[in-house]
């Protein structure tokens, strides 16, 4: 039990590193949630700082949730509930770091490191689609929700309910509560697309 606790807050410590707000003070000298749509991600990271930093954003916090992942494997005592456990305190990390007065991103990257962890297939599936719906609407937020939406649906379809899956539709919930803003802007037509200057969009 002392193991698995350790795990967890661990995989909360690990997932607090914002990378982007780190890279924008290295590179930049700046506070990257004071520029572009004001959020510690990937997205905005490709805004303020470009095809580069983001990318290694975007990598660095996919990483994030497969490292609390595994933590929870080896720490876990072979439950099924921590790693995903691990998982979901990665992405509360993400979103609200210790180490940044708790203002961080809205926790996709580091949620698609999670979900592809702990359920390869699925997530890929959701991904593919995900992926084409930013390719042709450009609309980064939409996609994201989109995988989300679809990872416990085909988690559902492809493998037997189980804490996997709850942990995955956790997830799920979580999002499109983080998202809400973006959802709003969504409906009326307002969101920023991939490549625009200006708004919140997803990191």
């Amino acid at each position: 039990m002392m193991w698995s606790i350790i795990a967890i807050v661990l995989s909360y410590l690990i997932g607090s590193i914002s990378f982007s707000v780190v890279l924008a003070k290295l590179l930049k000298g700046i506070d990257i949630r004071q520029h572009g749509s004001g959020n510690a991600g990937a997205t905005n990271t490709l805004r303020v700082l470009g095809k580069g930093p983001a990318i290694m954003v975007l990598v660095l916090d996919i990483l994030k949730g497969i490292i609390a992942i595994w933590l929870g494997v080896l720490l876990g005592n072979g439950s099924e509930w921590i790693p995903a456990i691990c998982g979901l305190a990665a992405i509360v990390g993400h979103n609200w770091p210790i180490y940044f007065h708790f203002r961080g991103g809205k926790g996709i990257a580091t949620t698609i490191g999670v979900m592809a962890t702990l359920s390869f297939l699925p997530a890929l599936y959701a991904g593919i689609v995900a992926i084409l719906c930013i390719v042709f609407t450009r609309y980064v937020s939409l996609g994201s929700l989109i995988f989300v939406f679809l990872t416990p649906i085909f988690l559902g379809l492809l493998q037997p309910i189980n804490a996997v899956f709850w942990s995955s539709l956790i997830i799920c919930l979580f999002a499109f509560w983080r998202h809400r803003s973006n959802i709003v802007k969504l409906v009326h037509g307002k969101e920023n697309k991939l490549g625009s200057k200006g708004g919140k969009q997803v990191g």
